[in-house]
């Protein structure tokens, strides 16, 4: 989530070494989809999608795109937060795995997100509930109608973005030679998981000043209860243990980290966003994936964590997957070490070279 690249991002730079700000930023455009059906029946009459890619298309004899890469990142992010030192500076060098000279990657802001159509453009709580299978609908549509891909060297996600790429794996099977979905879990958002987001909406709605989504200032008070269930959920004990070793240092890099999440957050998106996986679970349908499948979480991750064993229940349903289990180590921050390549960047490597066509 959002979280981490917000609040560990300097620390993770120094703990890779290497990591370079040599990468591209990309171009950024919109495409207005006409008329666009959400799975609740209710239709937009324009659905904007804004994106950004870095290098250029290349295809076949037979016209078939031969090196897209669409990455998809998580709950109240963006496209361009992939734009990091962090991230796209282990990534997307020359000479690096996904090297923008050698591959069209697209990074598209999810609906309800970034500069994507949502609910604080103007309808509010009269924008239509997405879900998860809506934003795929809407990628797949962005990257067919408007860019000319038509197949995908990879799907690769975090957090939210890493459910849509389990979604795009069963909706899509022939569409992409390989997916990498980065903390995650192929089942229904439940236990835990599910209370954690309800109580956060329920927060939001519960404050006399979010007025049915009507408000003209942010609801202050149920926003600030809903950032302390993501601060839960998505932290390391670890690293903010060693981030905030003193009271007064963790009571101050708290007033920082809610200030900044005060800056970036709607209120009526916040509801949409932690509302839209509702309706996620792909388990009964991860027998159609047919492309090699690397799933990769870490063992300090609380949205998703290792104990409840259900990644090894469900993995075996796809034929090509694997699940691989980061141990926690001094590099690992919870959640979002799914936005840290130098720790799962040797699998990646390993997927790309397995799916590789001569």
């Amino acid at each position: 989530m959002k979280l981490f690249i917000v609040l560990w991002s300097a620390i993770l730079i120094n703990l890779s070494g290497y990591a370079q700000a040599k990468f591209p930023t990309g171009t950024e455009s919109d495409y207005a989809i006409k008329n666009f059906k959400f799975e609740t029946g209710d239709v937009l009459p324009q659905l904007n999608i804004h994106y950004t890619t870095l290098g250029q298309p290349i295809k076949d004899k037979n016209g078939t795109v031969t090196n897209a890469i669409l990455i998809m990142h998580g709950t109240t992010g963006n496209g361009r937060g992939f734009l990091s030192n962090l991230f796209a500076g282990n990534l997307f060098n020359p000479g690096q795995l996904l090297d923008a000279a050698k591959y069209y990657i697209i990074l598209p802001d999810a609906v309800g997100h970034g500069k994507s159509s949502k609910p604080s453009n103007g309808l509010r709580m009269k924008f239509p509930a997405y879900t998860y299978d809506d934003m795929v609908a809407a990628n797949y549509r962005l990257l067919t109608e408007h860019l000319g891909v038509n197949h995908l060297r990879l799907v690769l996600g975090t957090s939210m973005g890493a459910m849509q790429a389990w979604v795009w794996g069963y909706t899509y099977p022939d569409f992409m030679d390989a997916l990498m979905p980065l903390a995650s879990l192929p089942v229904e958002i439940a236990g835990r998981n599910r209370m954690v987001r309800k109580m956060a909406i329920d927060l939001i709605k519960m404050d006399p000043e979010w007025k049915q989504g009507e408000y003209t200032a942010q609801p202050k008070i149920g926003l600030t209860g809903a950032i302390s269930s993501l601060i839960f959920m998505t932290s390391s004990p670890f690293q903010m243990q060693k981030g905030s070793p003193t009271k007064s240092k963790t009571d101050s890099s708290l007033v920082l980290l809610e200030q900044r999440y005060f800056t970036s957050l709607d209120a009526n998106d916040f509801i949409y966003q932690f509302d839209a996986s509702r309706d996620y679970n792909p388990a009964p349908y991860l027998s159609k994936i047919k492309a090699p499948l690397f799933a990769i979480n870490s063992a300090d991750d609380q949205v998703n964590p290792p104990e409840l064993q259900l990644m090894e229940k469900h993995i075996g349903s796809v034929k090509r997957g694997r699940y691989i289990l980061l141990p926690i180590s001094d590099k690992t921050t919870g959640h979002g070490t799914h936005s840290n390549p130098t720790i799962w960047g040797s699998y990646l490597q390993e997927l790309l070279a397995l799916t590789a066509k001569e």
